[in-house]
């Protein structure tokens, strides 16, 4: 399980819209975000670069923490 702490997300929408990026990625299953943590969580199948999830998130609006 992975965790990251995302900036950003001020309602459930916010959390909807992650999910949904994070989701998009293919080899990420098992995603949970938390609103009230600012953090999602996920299982990877396959390794993903770090690169591609802050992009993905970068997209729908959001930032990852480092």
């Amino acid at each position: 399980m992975t965790t990251i702490k995302i900036k950003g997300m001020t309602c459930n929408h916010c959390v909807m819209a992650v999910t949904k990026a994070l989701k998009g990625i293919g080899a990420i299953k098992n995603v949970k975000v938390d609103l009230q943590k600012g953090e999602a969580t996920f299982d990877e199948a396959d390794p993903v670069d770090m690169d591609t999830i802050r992009e993905k998130i970068k997209k729908a609006g959001y930032e990852v923490e480092s």
